[in-house]
């Protein structure tokens, strides 16, 4: 019973760990001077970054990269979610 209640833990611990250590767009919407943008250019990177989020996460269940419809409808709902 303890050893599971340890392998738990430990589970929460690494997966805390990840999520907290995940950069957003949003994070990241930076400009060179290290002030968060604003305006038009916060919102021309914030879109830049979603595209390319996304367009990594654009394979299908056998590893292959998406094309076409199956791409365009992926990409629609990653950039809703993101």
């Amino acid at each position: 019973m303890l050893r599971k209640i340890m392998l738990a833990a430990l589970v929460v611990t690494f997966a805390g760990g990840a999520a907290f250590a995940q950069e957003t767009c949003d994070t990241k919407a930076v400009g060179k001077d290290g002030k968060p943008l604003a305006g038009a250019a916060k919102t021309s990177f914030m879109k830049k970054c979603m595209a390319d989020t996304c367009a990594t996460k654009a394979v299908s269940a056998d590893g292959k990269p998406l094309s076409g419809a199956a791409k365009t409808s992926f990409m629609k709902k990653c950039e809703m979610g993101t």
